[in-house]
C-alpha cells in the first residue's frame, strides 16, 4: 500500500466533513466524479472519527456494504462472459480468488489509494494484515461510491480494469497453479538442477513491500516476478520462467540444455 497516510493537508475545524484531493483522485480512478462527497466518505476510516477535532460524519462501511453487493454482480458477470466453458463450481472457486480482502488490497494498492485515505495515527500504525483490511475495505467502498455517482456501467469499467491490469502484471492469479513446484520438475527432468531465487528488489514502506524476484538456472537469469510478499513474488517468477522455457523449446524443437 503505497504513502497510507491521512491526506487531509490541515484537520478540518470542528464539524467540517474531511477532504480528499477530489481531482487528482478523479485522475487515479480514472472516472468521472460528480458527487465528491461519496468518495470522500468512501476514504473515511472509522477511525478518523474518533480522533479530537471530529464531531459527526460518516465512514466508509455503508459504502462498502453497498460495494461489496456491487462487486460480487461484476465479477461474477466478468467471469461468466470470459470463462464461458467453466462449470458453476469453478466460477465460484475463481471469483472467490479475485474478491478476498488480498486481491483487493492488492488492487487498491496498484491505485495508490491508500493515499487518499482518512485515518487516525494509530490506524496507521496497523501492521499488513490491519492495512489489507483497511485498503480492501476502502477499495469496496469506492466501488459503491461509483455506482451511487455514475452508475452501474461506470461501477463495471472501473472493476474490470481493475481486475486486467493486476492480472496483466501478475498481481493477482485465478489459477491455482503451483508454478515454483511445476518449473522445479520441469528442470529436474532436463538434469538443469534445481531454480534459484533471488530477491532483486524491495520497494514501498514497510508496511507495503512490493518484492521483485528473478529466476536463476545454472549461470543464467530467467523470469521476473513482482508480488507483495516473496512467496507471491517467486510464483510469479517461476511462471514467467516457464513459459520462456516453453517459448525456447518452440522455437528450438527439442528439450535441449538452456543455460545459455
Amino acid at each position: 500500500m503505497a504513502g497510507l497516510g491521512m491526506r487531509a493537508e490541515h484537520p478540518p475545524r470542528s464539524g467540517e466533513k474531511p477532504r480528499v484531493d477530489i481531482r487528482r483522485l478523479e485522475s487515479t480512478l480514472s472516472t468521472t466524479i460528480s458527487r465528491p462527497e461519496f468518495f470522500e466518505e468512501a476514504l473515511t476510516h472509522r477511525s478518523y472519527l474518533q480522533m479530537p477535532h471530529m464531531q459527526g460524519g460518516s465512514s466508509n462501511e455503508r459504502l462498502e456494504f453497498l460495494g461489496d453487493a456491487v462487486l460480487s454482480l461484476i465479477v461474477g458477470e466478468y467471469l461468466f462472459h470470459r470463462h464461458r466453458d467453466a462449470p458453476e463450481g469453478e466460477l465460484t472457486k475463481i471469483r472467490s480468488r479475485l474478491v478476498n480482502r488480498k486481491a483487493l488490497s492488492i488492487m487498491a494498492s496498484g491505485l495508490s489509494l491508500g493515499d487518499f485515505m482518512l485515518l487516525s495515527p494509530a490506524a496507521m500504525q496497523l501492521g499488513d494484515k490491519g492495512m489489507d483490511t483497511i485498503l480492501s475495505d476502502a477499495f469496496e467502498a469506492v466501488i459503491g461510491a461509483i455506482y451511487l455517482d455514475g452508475g452501474y456501467a461506470s461501477a463495471k469499467e472501473f472493476v474490470n480494469r481493475c481486475i486486467e491490469n493486476a492480472l496483466a502484471q501478475r498481481l493477482l492469479s485465478i489459477g491455482d497453479d503451483n508454478y515454483k513446484s511445476q518449473l522445479l520438475e520441469y528442470i529436474q527432468s532436463l538434469g538443469l538442477g534445481t531454480p534459484k531465487y533471488h530477491t532483486m528488489r524491495q520497494d514501498g514502506p514497510d508496511h507495503d513491500r512490493t518484492f521483485t524476484v528473478e529466476v536463476h538456472i545454472g549461470d543464467r537469469a530467467y523470469g521476473t516476478g513482482r508480488g507483495k510478499n516473496k512467496k507471491d513474488a517467486e510464483q510469479s517468477a517461476a511462471g514467467e520462467t516457464l513459459a520462456i522455457l516453453a517459448k525456447d523449446r518452440h522455437i528450438s524443437g527439442d528439450d535441449g540444455d538452456h543455460r545459455g
